[in-house]
């Protein structure tokens, strides 16, 4: 088994977690400045149009594709502040150990779930930490 603070803090160990974590929060940068770009076209689509999102066909389409839009892009700024949280448990020593009962998570879950909270049996405590 793990030694205590052996994911998180210092040590290569930590220094591969933070990595794993920096590589995780560029691409999630990356998608939302993506979908930045995609939403802005979408309105810029919509701006030309005459469409009525009540009464027009097209309109509820485009609704519902800027309603779909925001829903992805909150989903994934949730999962940057996940990824923040991580990096602040790296930071103070504490990634890697199960929030509920302190044992160490096991590295399988942690390479899957970097920003696991939550050893596997306790995973249900926190929503799927």
């Amino acid at each position: 088994m793990s030694e205590p603070g052996a994911h998180g803090g210092s040590g290569t160990a930590g220094a591969q977690a933070r990595a794993r974590l920096a590589a995780e929060r560029a691409q999630v940068l990356a998608r939302l400045a993506a979908m930045g770009e995609d939403l802005e076209r979408l309105l810029e689509a919509s701006r030309d149009s005459n469409a009525d999102d009540e009464h027009d066909p097209e309109g509820q389409t485009i609704a519902f594709e800027r309603s779909q839009h925001q829903a992805l892009a909150a989903e994934t700024r949730h999962r940057l502040a996940e990824v923040d949280a991580a990096l602040a448990r790296v930071a103070d020593g504490s990634y890697g150990r199960c929030a509920v009962c302190g044992e160490p998570i096991a590295e399988g879950r942690l390479e899957a779930r970097p920003t696991a909270r939550t050893c596997v049996r306790h995973a249900p405590s926190l929503g799927n930490g």
